[in-house]
Formats: structure tokens, C-alpha cells, sequence
């Protein structure tokens, strides 16, 4: 899912129109539609009041939290592949 369908889910989820959200940030409704439909991407002070509005973490909203699905041996194996690399890379 793209960070404008999350948006919108999240938007709808609270029963709030596009003209709602808009109108808090402020952009123009159409503005802001073209951020939920993909469009266009929002700015930093955008993307920080959509957060805000909407009560969404911006991690979530970007899928900056990627290491969801693997499993903790996975991680522990990731970092010490990294502290074996690290050790002899310098």
C-alpha cells in the first residue's frame, strides 16, 4: 500500500472528507487529492500536519518500521553479519 492509500484509508477511517483534512493543513482540497491519489507527494511541512491531523505515526506512514515481518534470529543474525563486517572493514 503507497503512503497516499494510507492516507486515504486513515482519512476515511475517521469519517473525515478531503476538504476537512485540506482545509487543517491548509492546502486546497484538489492539492491534497492529488497526495491521495499518488499524484503528487506531499512536502515535509505537509506530510508532518497530515500526521498530525490524521494521529498517524509518520514511520508507519512512510513503512519506515521494514523489519516488521522478519524474525528476531533473522535481526540477530543481520547484526552480527554487520559486527563481523565492521570489525574487518576497517
Amino acid at each position: 500500500m503507497n503512503i497516499g492509500e494510507k492516507i486515504r484509508n486513515t482519512r476515511e477511517d475517521m469519517d473525515l472528507s478531503q476538504e476537512d483534512v485540506a482545509g487543517q493543513i491548509p492546502m486546497s482540497q484538489s492539492g491534497y487529492s492529488k497526495i491521495e491519489r499518488g499524484i503528487q507527494e506531499p512536502s515535509l511541512y505537509q506530510l508532518k500536519r497530515i500526521c498530525e491531523i490524521l494521529k498517524i505515526s509518520a514511520d508507519n506512514l512512510l513503512s519506515l518500521n521494514e523489519f516488521d515481518g522478519i524474525s528476531s534470529k533473522d535481526l540477530a543474525l543481520l547484526k552480527e553479519i554487520k559486527n563481523i563486517f565492521n570489525k574487518y572493514s576497517k
